[in-house]
């Protein structure tokens, strides 16, 4: 038997029978091991040209140019063209840390040719049809999805960089590995986890300082300031911010309707999918 993946350690039903609540030492020192410039350009985990991911906002009420589809259109797209699609029977991070805000049986969608080198003990392999389903069982469960090509989900599912794994997570705020991307400089997040284009999140007159968004926030990117939200630039516009607001004094738009084309050749730039 050959040595355990990382995503098998954490799913296997023994292991998630015994396991305690993960304390999220290791993803914080990776992530503060991101900020020491020798490592980031030595370690595969933190080159540019090895991860390029991207959050969709889903907003209900997110604005858009006249006849433009809404973002999750990309996802859609890259779901039809992907050679091989297969949905985990468990999310790896709120399983690890046993999460009691989302449900851990809405988990990652991998797709490409080496989707199939993933354990088949741990996901199924599914069509379009059931694809989208899913991605739309996670937006409605309040989950947002992040898309394109991680170099450390090479690790993480036991599979070699060929370029040929596209990554979809449904994150939750709580739990996701994304949330430590905060230890990240601003920089660094453009070049490894850039913002959908043309997306636009603004605060507005209506917010009364309650900090919700600042608790919501993967990245740390909104600070209170004089009793307001202000939002910095890492900010990654993945939109949650706005979906938890109560007074709904935040917008999220986009401004061009070329977005769509953009970001698909952006992904395809680093990771083929079919």
């Amino acid at each position: 038997m050959g040595k355990k993946t990382l995503i098998e350690k954490v799913l296997e039903p023994e292991t998630r029978r015994q396991r305690k609540p993960s304390t999220g030492r290791l993803p914080k020192l990776v992530a503060a091991l991101g900020r020491v410039p020798p490592i980031t350009v030595v370690h595969p985990w933190f080159r540019p040209d090895l991860t390029d991911m991207r959050w969709i906002p889903v907003n209900e009420d997110l604005l858009l140019p006249e006849n433009v589809p809404a973002p999750l259109a990309l996802l859609d797209r890259l779901i039809e063209e992907a050679s091989h699609r297969v949905i985990f029977n468990a999310c790896g991070c709120r399983t690890a840390f046993q999460c009691e805000n989302h449900p851990t049986d809405i988990a990652c969608l991998m797709m490409g040719d080496s989707a199939l080198e993933t354990s088949p003990s741990l996901r199924r392999e599914v069509g379009v049809t059931e694809a989208k389903e899913h991605a739309r069982k996670a937006v409605e469960a309040g989950l947002v999805p992040m898309v394109g090509k991680a170099r450390v989900d090479n690790y993480i599912f036991g599979v070699k960089d060929r370029s040929r794994l596209l990554s979809t997570c449904f994150c939750c705020d709580c739990c996701c590995i994304s949330r430590y991307e905060r230890y990240f400089s601003k920089g660094r997040l453009s070049e490894m986890f850039p913002r959908l284009n043309g997306v636009h999140v603004e605060v507005g007159p209506a917010c009364d300082g309650c900090g919700d968004c600042v608790a919501h926030c993967y990245v740390g990117a909104i600070k209170m300031k004089g009793g307001k939200a202000v939002i910095s630039e890492k900010c990654r516009a993945c939109g949650r911010c706005a979906a938890m607001c109560p007074p709904r004094a935040i917008t999220v738009a986009i401004d061009d309707g070329s977005f769509l084309d953009t970001d698909y050749e952006r992904i395809l730039a680093c990771v083929r999918h079919y």
